[in-house]
């Protein structure tokens, strides 16, 4: 399996290079020169009988070529356990339905049982053993530099803290995230552990992480990788769960399903756009935002704009507050016929010039409800209460934020017949002061996580700045 860069690069590089790599040497995004064909009746027998850590096996394969199959199904099976995860099914269903109801209304798939209670620890895990796996052969190191607005981080962090050969730069938006979040990332002490605070939003440190992976001179010499969604293995082990989520919605590979995926960076979603791709039977995704509506905007109108820092509203889902969504590049690819001369001219150009781009009279815009399954919607605070009440009161069970944000959108688009999924999120404990505006009770936090927020902290807090993030690196590095 050979990757290509959605701007036209003419490198093809094996799965190993890119995981190690991040970005294309163009600025562009990875994917395979084509999507591999699932077998669904092989995959259903898998999870029924071996569960979720073989049925990731199967699914990697098909994307993986230069890590021996013995390895590769170690790394799962190291990756994906009880111990881990909480459960043996890792991604649980979990059904929206009151006493009475003929049917759930739809259903939760639970993506945060892993160690910092957020989805993003489903990918995250499986890159951080990749890493120590790919490093360890190599006899090589590597300096992750990530951006996030909150799950990211932690994930990384936890996923890579004490691991050999890896270090960890992780930036994120000063003061944007929630009390939690903070405690979570910036009180990990490890040695090999980074955090910086930048004076900016969200976009501000993904703008950073871009420039430094296009300094391809300094990406070299201080062996500059990612772990952020541009990075084509973290979304690949995403696709793992929509399959599993299928296979507990229904019982033969004749039925269809809905999955409504919260998000702001388009990562989550994409990965559903490969599965799709690949044959999964996905009648709708459905793409839920919340006031930073950038992927509703464009799913509506066909405009994708970006908004500065001024226009990127503080919300009460903050891990959705991104007004540029750089993993988008991968979909619009595939939606103009995988022309990369065009991917390049609205990514690298009409963006650079003037934040934004219209294929609103494009045909294949005209089409992309009906090609790919893209829906979307948006979710406000009010929405956001509203919904986090009428779930607890209907059906006894607290959703956070995002997952609320989910949810409001996934009401609007259901189908008769059609079994709808809700991505969750995080815990609620992740966001707790609009769990007690909308509930007036605290969310249950995990033993582990008790005093959390008055633990000992370390973060260098910098301006939005390339040439110092820089520095920082270097210095920790040299």
């Amino acid at each position: 399996m050979l990757y290509l860069s959605t701007r036209g690069h003419p490198d093809r590089k094996h799965f190993c290079e890119i995981l190690l790599e991040g970005l294309a040497p163009d600025g562009g995004l990875y994917l395979p020169e084509s999507y591999p064909q699932a077998d669904l009746t092989r995959l259903r027998q898998v999870w029924q009988q071996h569960g979720y850590a073989a049925l990731a096996f199967e699914i990697l394969s098909l994307y993986i070529d230069d890590i021996p199959a013995a390895d590769l199904k170690a790394l799962c099976a190291k990756t994906y356990t009880a111990a881990v995860y909480g459960t043996e099914a890792i991604v649980p269903l979990k059904p929206l339905q009151a006493q009475g109801d003929a049917a759930p209304e739809l259903y939760l798939e639970a993506l945060s049982n892993g160690p910092t209670l957020a989805f993003k620890d489903m990918a995250m895990q499986l890159l951080g053993n990749l890493f120590e796996y790919e490093l360890g052969r190599r006899g090589a190191e590597l300096n992750i530099l990530g951006a996030t607005s909150g799950d990211t981080g932690s994930a990384a962090e936890y996923a890579m803290r004490g691991k050999k050969g890896v270090r960890v730069f992780m930036t994120s938006p000063h003061g944007r995230m929630s009390p939690f979040q903070q405690a979570q990332m910036f009180s990990l002490l490890d040695e090999n552990i980074h955090n910086i605070a930048i004076e900016g939003v969200f976009d501000d440190c993904q703008d950073i992480v871009k420039a430094v992976s296009n300094d391809l001179e300094f990406k070299k010499k201080y062996k500059i990788g990612t772990v952020n969604s541009i990075n084509w293995a973290r979304l690949l082990a995403q696709v793992v769960y929509y399959f599993a989520g299928y296979f507990q919605a229904t019982t033969d590979n004749s039925q269809q399903v809905s999955f409504t995926v919260p998000s702001g960076n388009f990562g989550n979603v994409c990965a559903g756009h490969v599965a799709r791709m690949m044959g999964l039977p996905v009648a709708q995704l459905v793409v839920a935002t919340n006031e930073n509506d950038v992927l509703d905007e464009f799913f509506r109108t066909g405009v994708y704009r970006v908004r500065g820092t001024a226009d990127t509203h503080e919300t009460s889902s903050p891990s959705m507050d991104i007004s540029k969504a750089s993993n988008f590049e991968r979909f619009v690819f595939d939606l103009l016929g995988r022309d990369a001369a065009q991917t390049q001219a609205l990514f690298g150009d009409a963006l650079n010039r003037q934040g934004r781009f219209d294929l609103s009279a494009d045909p294949r815009f005209a089409d992309a409800a009906k090609r790919y399954g893209f829906v979307s919607g948006k979710s406000t605070h009010a929405n956001r209460l509203d919904t986090i009440r009428q779930v607890f009161e209907r059906y006894g069970v607290m959703i956070d934020t995002h997952t609320a944000d989910g949810v409001k959108v996934a009401r609007e688009h259901l189908q008769a017949g059609v079994p709808m999924l809700v991505l969750e999120t995080a815990l609620p404990i992740k966001f707790a002061g609009t769990i007690v505006e909308a509930l007036g009770r605290e969310p249950q936090r995990p033993a582990k996580f008790e005093g959390i927020e008055a633990l000992p902290k370390r973060v260098q807090v910098m301006p939005a700045d390339v040439a110092q993030v820089k520095a920082y690196i270097a210095a920790h590095c040299d």
